[in-house]
């Protein structure tokens, strides 16, 4: 299932997601995971069943494989490199797996920085999967690499989307339009084309 929240800065996307890891607790309603309120789950035991992939990107001092790795074998490194379109500028660069990051991965560009944290996310195998607007820093070329990777990582599993680009939501099953904290419209993006309010507005300030 993939669920896509869309609205303008301020609207309140971001502060739906943090509910689902618990980064802190709400006040009223419930959020339930399989029926289970996430309340009653450990957030230890809820957040590892959690990838989370930001817009923006953190990679460690080490090796390309180290920073995938996770305790993993080398299979399942390049496995997961290869699900989320990563393998191939890998390969490319000076040692391959073995080539050391330094300084946040500043000798990899940003699109490059962003697959490394998606396979990240793919070696992990978690069975929910949050973005935050993952696409967001990234040229149109190199989104394209991005989305393939994502649309991968996301068969068979929960997906929460936050998109500012419109364009990364239009296969979700459900999109969510938020203003002021609120859901004013939700359905699929054909649905929410035709009922030609705020979704659809937006949608043509970013086509036009």
């Amino acid at each position: 299932c993939k669920i896509a929240l869309v609205g303008a800065t301020g609207a309140g996307k971001t502060t739906i997601l943090n509910m689902f890891p618990r980064f802190f607790d709400i006040r009223s309603g419930e959020i339930t995971i399989d029926g289970h309120p996430i309340r009653r789950i450990k957030r230890n035991n809820l957040r590892q069943s959690m990838a989370i992939v930001l817009q923006d990107t953190h990679l460690f001092t080490g090796t390309v494989r180290e920073n995938i790795r996770f305790g993993r074998l080398d299979e399942e490194v390049i496995a997961a490199a290869k699900l989320t379109a990563a393998h191939s500028f890998i390969k490319r660069l000076p040692q391959g797996y073995d080539t050391l990051l330094e300084n946040d991965g500043a000798n990899l560009s940003q699109g490059q920085r962003q697959l490394l944290n998606i396979a990240r996310a793919a070696i992990a195998d978690p069975p929910i999967l949050l973005l935050d607007e993952a696409t967001s820093n990234i040229d149109t070329r190199s989104e394209i690499l991005i989305q393939k990777g994502l649309d991968q990582l996301m068969q068979g599993r929960t997906s929460l989307i936050i998109a500012h680009r419109l364009s990364t939501v239009r296969n979700a099953d459900l999109i969510l339009v938020l203003e002021h904290g609120k859901i004013i419209e939700q359905g699929s993006h054909q649905e929410l084309l035709a009922l030609k309010g705020k979704y659809y507005s937006l949608n043509q300030e970013q086509f036009e």
